[in-house]
């Protein structure tokens, strides 16, 4: 493998942009999987698989045992992924993928004020530009889509989708954290590891073996999840976060497509307006903290 210094950034760019695609399609297969045995049983089914795959790369690639203090911040990270995961999915249910994913831009903005919180940072003039443009965004968003004729699931899904994005925003803080310490192949093992060992205490209750008529399709998401991680793992280490972010947002119209491809589902032009917004806001936190905020779409794997 060539060193990070030696890779063009235009390479990079789009090996990100690979992965994002890729990240996509297993957003379309996790909504079809969602709807068919619930939103519970996708992410524990996929991350069971992901957790085996994973650990055939884990171990054939002679990895180390992390230490005890590693693994207590994979295992406190799984727990926050478990909690984004099964409401990001379950809102997807219940929303256009474009909507969903739209709302769950805005988590940078958030991750600017949750930095200041927690890491006491300061709240500069970017975070409120920031701040005010993805609001806005989020209620262009929301005011088009409950204007008019809506039911009470899609108000919930609206409501999911912003509360993964307030946990995702922490879990941006946590990464970089966990990216400090551990390699793509080893995050990836672990966190699939241990959210579904977390996911499994619920199994009694919420457990549901008709998922194995569903295999194909969890293969298919488990397999897209973990090349999206480690595409993204890979142009992250070789081109710094201001260059990449940008081509996160494409993750939009990867949504939309599938959207429109897979479940029929149309793109607003409210949907599009408040995407913009947002996008804009999240671009303003990325300039003001490109290593803080490196994934800026809430990421599931």
């Amino acid at each position: 493998m060539p060193p990070a210094h030696s890779t063009r950034p235009a390479i990079a760019f789009a090996v990100a942009a690979f992965g994002i695609g890729t990240f996509s399609l297993m957003d379309a297969a996790m909504k079809d999987l969602a709807l068919a045995i619930g939103a519970y049983n996708a992410v524990l089914w996929r991350n069971g698989l992901g957790s085996l795959l994973t650990g055939v790369l884990f171990l054939g690639t002679r990895q180390r045992i992390p230490m005890l203090a590693v693994l207590k911040l994979q295992l406190w990270r799984s727990f926050i992924v478990a909690l984004m995961a099964d409401s990001f999915i379950w809102s997807l249910t219940v929303l256009p993928l474009a909507a969903a994913l739209g709302l769950s831009f805005i988590a940078p903005v958030i991750a600017l004020y949750l930095a200041a919180v927690l890491l006491g940072e300061t709240i500069g003039r970017e975070a409120i530009i920031a701040s005010i443009a993805g609001l806005g965004g989020v209620a262009i968003i929301l005011v088009g889509k409950f204007s008019g004729d809506y039911s009470d699931e899609s108000l919930w899904g609206a409501a999911a989708v912003l509360f993964s994005a307030v946990v995702f925003a922490y879990n941006l803080i946590l990464a970089r954290q966990q990216a400090q310490q551990a390699g793509p192949i080893e995050i990836a093992f672990f966190q699939n590891l241990f959210t579904a060992a977390i996911l499994a205490l619920a199994a009694p209750w919420f457990f549901s073996m008709d998922a194995t008529g569903e295999i194909p399709m969890i293969a298919a998401a488990a397999g897209l999840a973990i090349i999206s991680l480690l595409l993204l793992s890979w142009a992250y280490a070789r081109a710094e976060a201001q260059v990449l972010i940008p081509v996160e947002y494409t993750a939009f119209v990867w949504a939309a497509l599938c959207g429109w491809a897979f479940f029929d589902e149309p793109v607003t032009l409210t949907t599009m307006a408040g995407t913009a917004l947002i996008v804009g806001g999240s671009l303003v936190a990325a300039r003001a903290k490109p290593k803080l905020v490196e994934h800026t779409e809430i990421t599931t794997a």
